[in-house]
Parts: structure tokens; C-alpha cells; sequence
């Protein structure tokens, strides 16, 4: 059995007919046909005739359906056909007036998944990617995403409502603005439109959701986000295009959301020209968004925001710098201040593809977060700034034996008046050898060495989220976190400079980690409050980091640090006799320190998010809890990810517990000829088989 439903899409020029066919059982949305009765010129009288024609469902104008396959494969040629476009044959006053859209109907297997505004549907099969774990990652983009467009309409005469909040001041964060520009649109007594969340605002934000999955970051964007002109949710799966736009019209968003089936690089780059750049682009692949950054930084347009997530950590975390070599221009190494490095490395990665366009960016919040890290960057066009990009990146050389890092920037800028003067950096900083413990150096980046953080915006949205806490599930996090980038401890009594010792220090990429620098000399860990309090009694800034727990960010320079752990180390002493003359430790404590350390704990040492037990660092909720399975291409049940870690541990099927069994494996050592153990070796000696031996 089947039902024939009817859409009609009329103006002043045209009128297009569409039947849908449809069976009533089993039958999708993305299943209907589709049958063009085409478009005619019209007479204004047989518009009139049109608009009573009983073919319109509930007397009201329904726009194509956007789940439909034509209508999709329309939008994938054409991403800037909308309401406006006098070519779409739809007026410009149309808006979504429906009052009782078509139910979707789930489909076999379908669940309801709920987030914030937004109930999604979702199929059970692996078509379409879906991590719940990556909430405070939306959540946290939709609050940035609501303070970044309070301020930018705000110069637009455009006021913005978040429900649930209180009336506030609106200071704007722009610098670049043209102050005459803004002298007279201040001058002129427009009056204020106010813009709510999901209704559309013709002076609103331009969104492009590049890799959108199931839609549902898009249709939070419309349901939480006021001042939006349209949010465009692509991918480049038809399956997760269909689902977009059946979730669209689930969630009675269609009005503002346009479901897109493209490539998403393809879909930036024709979207280039000054007038169709979208003003906010967010970026959340599965893995690296290194094919995406070169359209996208010039997709958004002046001051616009980009926002990008990045889930490769072992790449970025140096298992593989050769990988990120090649994905984001920049050599990771493994230590322990590896998830900063990160960050730095897409911020330079994204300033770089900015350069070649003389664009540059202007970082707003920088996280990692769990298993990712996450950017919001805005991106604008100047060619003088740009010259000052090579002074705005660095290289590090990693000691591998005690951990101490040296920075060297790539570029030397001096300012001589009115003029920038711009030369080579002068270096290196470090010698041949460690001068604390003798061992070699590992040079990595180059990455981002200014500040991650716009504090002024960032205490913006915390504001916003702390006085809002019901707006988000995850906002007691979101609170933690940003406290912890913003707070400032005033100095004590008695003491005329300011020590900041809660806030993160802009100006000092990376940092030490109190348990490592304890085991590179083999001795008891001093507490957290003991180290931070040595180093501001040495006279040293000294902050905390959100990318680590047990991490101290300080200006000290590595010789503080170490006669800081040689009189920790007095204090509690180590057993010298066990020490190897080769090792670190034993080089370090050679050594008598220069300062005498006070371990006294100070009241500036501990930050107010750490004395209010604020959810800094979230534990797992629960098992095998972290990165998801990809979803397949063709659609189907993937492997469950907790089978895989199953399957790949203890690869020897059959374990060894008695030692004399090793003997049945080969001495690496014995190949390489420096195995010195003889016949006391637990390994085997005997060397392998030709080839003509296994056959026999």
C-alpha cells in the first residue's frame, strides 16, 4: 500500500509541483520519489489561484522537503540557494511557518538519542558517527559560539537573548574595527533588534558545520545559539545527509538548517569571496583536520570564528613526528609537556595556511580536553601583521635525560619607533650536551610560543556559563576549566608586584611536572602547594596548566628547577651508592645548589578553582571510556571497540611463566653481537634457520 503527498512551492515568477510516493509501512523519508512537475511563468492571478490550490497541506507554504533526494542533490550544487535568492523561486519574506510538521517516523533499529535541545535520531547500525563522551565539547562550542556572536552583533545593533540569563554589559573584543566606522554606527539611532534562539536574524551569523555526522552540533546550534542567519550542517556521506535533514525537520529546525551533501573542502573553497564566507566554521573530523585547514581559513570571513577539534593525539603527542610533520608542518616529541605541544602545533599549523593568504588568527580558548584538543581561533586579513608570524613560533630542544627544555624562536622582530625592524633569530640557546645531566637534545616543533587564551573573552563565557549553570549538562567542567585559565591571585601583604600564580602564564609555553622531575632524580615527590610555593619564594611566576593536572608552568629557568629538587633531595636523601655515574640523577646531585630552596607552603600557592574543588580534570564515567569506532562507509554493526582491546592484548596467545621456556626465543641482543651474558643469557643463541633447514 502506499499515500501520494504533495508539496507546492509557489512565487511572483513560478510555481513547482512535487508528488512524493511513498509506502506506509517501512517507507523513509530518504525513500520517497520524487516527481518535478516543473516550474511555468505565471500571471500575479494564477499566483493567487496557486496559493488555494487544495494541494497544500494545512493551507500553509511548506518548502521542499529537505530530506528528499532531489532537494538534497539541489543543495549539494548549489550550497547558497536560500530564502533570499530570487533564484530559488522562493520569496524573500518566506520563513518556516509550519505549525505541525510532518512527523519522521522512526525507523527499524532507530533510537532517540537526547543532548541538550536536541533530540536526535540515530540509527543502531554504524552508518553515521555519534561519540556521547564529546558533549563538553559541543557544549563548550555552543557557549563560545553565543558570546563570540553577542559581541559581533552587538556592533550590528543586534542584541542577543540567551534564556535564562540575566540582563549584562556588552563590551566589544574586536580590536581591528574601524574606529570612525564605529563612531557613526554608534552615532546613528538604528533601533535594536533583538535576536532569540531559533528564530532568524537577517544581521545573524553565517554557520558552516563542515563535517556534520548526524547533525546534531547543527541543530544544538539552532535550539541554544541566538542572532543566527543560517546554519549549513555538510558531510560528504548521503546517509548522514539524509539523517541531517530528517533530524532537521525532527527537531522543527529546517527553517535555519540546510542539510548539505558535499565535499567539505570543495564546499569552502568555492565560498571564498568576501561576501559569502561564512562567519563561523566549525571543524570536528574523526582524527586529523589537516585537509580541511587551507579551505577553511579562507572560507571564514574577517574576525570570523573557526573552530577546530583534533582526535589524533598519538600523532600530535610525538609516537609519530614524522606523521605530524607532514600533516601540520611541525615535529612532535614525546614528554611530558606533549599535550600543550599539541595545542601549539594547530595553532601554528592554522597560522601558517593563514600566512600564505595574509590572513592570521588571534587564538580565543585553547583546551585539550580527554583524548582531544580543541581551538577557537578568529581569523583576520592584514599584510604588515602577518610579517610578524616567524616571531610567533619556536622550536624546543628536549633534553632526554632530565627533561629540561630551552625555547628558540624562528624569527626576531624589533620595534624602532614606528617601524618594525625584522631579522633572524640568533641561537641556539642550549650547548652540545645537557649542561644539568650530559645527555643529548631532541629538537621539536615548530609550534605557536604566544599566548592560547583571549582571558577578557574567556572570562566572558565563564561568566556566561557560571551564571547560567542549567544551560549545559556539563557547565560544573566548563566552570572548572576556564577558572582555571582566568582566575589571578592578588599579591600578598607587603609585596608591590603581582604574582600571578592562577591563571596560565601567556607568555611561558609548556611545562615541568612535578612526579617527573622526582623521578629523574629517584627521590619522594614533594606536594604540589611545597614546589609552587619554592618557586614564588625563589622570586618565579609559576601557574597551573588545564592540559595536566600535576603540571607547574613557571618563568624559572631549568637551573632554579633543578637546585630547587638538590635541596628537596637534602631533605630527602637518596641512597647516592645505587646511583649510576652515567645517569642523570647521579650528574645532578653532583652538583651543590646555588639557592637555598624554602619549602614553606604560601597562601598565593594555592589557585582559588583548586581551594573551591571545582571539576577540573573529569575521571572516566565509565569502562572503556574514551575514542569511538569509525563509522563504516557502507553502513553495518562495527566490531565493538572493547572486542578490539581484547583482541590485541597479550599477543602471545600462549604466556610464558617459567623462564627457562625463553630459550625458545631469539637474543636480540645476540644478533646485534653486544649480548655479554654468555650461557647465563635467558634467551636463545642459536641462530635461525635457513630457509632450506625449515623445508627439511
Amino acid at each position: 500500500m502506499f499515500r501520494f503527498v504533495w508539496r507546492a512551492v509557489y512565487s511572483t515568477k513560478a510555481v513547482s509541483l512535487r508528488l512524493y510516493w511513498r509506502p506506509l509501512f517501512g517507507g523513509t523519508s530518504a525513500d520517497l520519489v520524487v516527481f518535478n512537475v516543473g516550474q511555468v511563468t505565471l500571471r500575479p492571478m494564477l499566483v493567487r489561484t496557486a496559493r488555494r490550490l487544495p494541494l497544500i497541506i494545512s493551507g500553509r507554504f511548506h518548502p521542499s522537503p529537505p530530506y528528499s533526494a532531489n532537494r538534497r542533490r539541489r543543495s549539494s550544487m548549489d550550497p547558497q540557494v536560500s530564502a533570499a535568492d530570487p533564484s530559488s523561486g522562493i520569496s524573500s519574506d518566506s520563513t518556516h511557518v509550519s505549525e505541525e510538521p510532518p512527523a519522521v517516523e522512526l525507523l527499524p533499529g532507530e533510537t532517540v538519542v537526547k543532548e541538550g535541545k536536541a533530540a536526535i535520531l540515530f540509527p543502531n547500525a554504524n552508518e553515521v558517527f555519534y561519540n556521547p563522551v564529546q558533549e563538553f565539547n559541543r557544549d563548550l562550542t555552543c557557549a563560545v559560539i553565543t558570546e563570540f556572536a553577542r559581541d559581533l552583533l552587538a556592533q550590528r545593533g543586534v542584541k542577543v537573548l540567551v534564556p535564562g540569563e540575566k540582563e549584562r554589559v556588552v563590551v566589544s573584543l574586536s580590536e581591528e574595527t574601524n574606529e570612525a566606522e564605529t563612531a557613526e554606527k554608534n552615532g546613528a539611532e538604528e533601533p535594536k533588534v533583538t535576536a532569540r534562539v531559533g528564530e532568524k536574524c537577517e544581521n545573524g551569523l553565517r554557520v558552516l558545520e563542515g563535517l556534520a555526522a548526524s547533525g546534531l552540533r547543527s541543530v544544538r546550534f539552532v535550539l541554544e545559539v541566538p542572532g543566527l542567519q543560517s546554519v549549513t550542517a555538510n558531510d560528504f556521506s548521503s546517509k548522514a545527509a539524509a539523517l541531517i535533514a530528517r533530524n532537521a525537520q525532527y527537531n522543527r529546525v529546517d527553517h535555519l538548517l540546510q542539510p548539505s551533501c558535499r565535499d567539505a573542502s570543495m564546499l569552502m573553497y568555492e565560498m571564498r569571496g568576501k561576501k559569502e564566507r561564512y562567519d563561523v566554521i566549525d571543524l570536528d573530523p574523526y582524527g586529523s583536520p589537516a585537509a580541511f585547514v587551507d579551505a577553511a581559513v579562507q572560507a571564514v570571513s574577517e574576525g570570523g570564528l573557526l573552530c577546530v577539534t583534533c582526535t589524533d593525539m598519538a600523532v600530535m603527542a610525538g609516537n609519530n613526528g614524522e606523521t605530524c610533520y607532514s600533516k601540520y608542518g611541525s615535529v612532535s616529541i614525546k614528554s611530558k609537556y606533549c599535550h600543550e605541544m599539541a595545542l601549539r602545533i594547530i595553532l601554528h599549523s592554522l597560522d601558517q595556511r593563514a600566512g600564505v593568504y595574509q590572513r592570521y588568527i588571534q587564538p580565543l580558548l585553547s583546551v585539550s580536553v580527554d583524548f582531544y584538543i580543541r581551538v577557537f581561533v578568529r581569523v583576520f586579513t592584514g599584510q604588515a601583521t602577518v610579517k610578524n608570524s616567524a616571531s610567533k613560533q619556536a622550536l624546543v630542544y628536549n633534553c632526554v635525560g632530565c627533561g629540561s627544555f630551552h625555547m628558540q624562536r624562528l624569527g626576531r622582530r624589533i620595534s624602532s619607533g614606528k617601524h618594525m625592524k625584522y631579522s633572524a633569530a640568533t641561537g641556539p640557546p642550549v650547548g652540545p650536551e645537557c649542561e644539568h645531566c650530559g645527555q643529548r637534545h631532541q629538537l621539536g616543533g615548530p609550534f605557536w610560543a604566544e599566548a592560547i587564551h583571549d582571558l577578557d573573552f574567556v572570562q566572558k563565557v565563564l561568566d556566561a556559563v557560571s551564571g547560567n549553570p542549567s544551560r549545559f549538562a556539563t557547565s560544573k567542567r566548563i566552570e572548572g576549566m576556564l577558572s582555571m585559565v582566568t582566575e589571578v591571585t592578588p599579591p600578598p601583604v607587603g609585596v608591590t608586584a603581582p604574582v600571578w600564580s592562577g591563571a596560565e602564564l601567556e607568555d611561558v609555553p609548556l611545562y615541568y611536572t612535578v612526579d617527573s622531575l622526582s623521578s629523574t632524580v629517584h627521590c619522594n615527590t614533594p606536594s604540589l602547594l611545597q614546589f609552587r610555593s619554592a618557586l614564588l619564594h625563589a622570586g618565579h611566576r609559576v601557574s597551573l596548566s588545564h592540559a595536566c593536572k600535576n603540571a607547574v608552568k613557571t618563568d624559572a629557568p631549568p637551573g632554579v628547577i633543578w637546585d630547587i629538587m638538590r635541596c628537596w633531595e637534602k631533605m630527602n636523601p637518596v641512597k647516592r651508592e645505587k646511583l649510576s655515574q652515567t645517569s642523570p640523577a647521579f650528574k645532578i646531585l653532583s652538583t651543590e645548589p646555588s639557592l637555598e630552596a624554602c619549602f614553606t607552603v604560601r597562601e598565593d600557592a594555592n589557585p582559588q578553582s583548586r581551594k573551591r574543588h571545582l571539576t577540573r580534570f573529569q575521571e572516566n564515567p565509565q569502562a572503556f571510556w574514551g575514542p569511538k569506532a569509525r563509522a563504516k562507509a557502507g553502513g553495518g554493526i562495527s566490531a565493538d571497540l572493547q572486542d578490539k582491546r581484547k583482541k590485541f592484548q597479550n599477543k602471545r596467545k600462549n604466556q610464558i611463566t617459567d623462564s627457562s621456556q625463553l630459550k625458545n626465543f631469539p637474543c636480540k641482543k645476540f644478533k646485534q653481537g653486544s649480548c655479554a651474558h654468555g650461557d647465563s643469557c635467558c634467551y636463545s643463541h642459536q641462530t635461525e634457520q635457513t630457509s632450506d633447514e625449515k623445508t627439511e
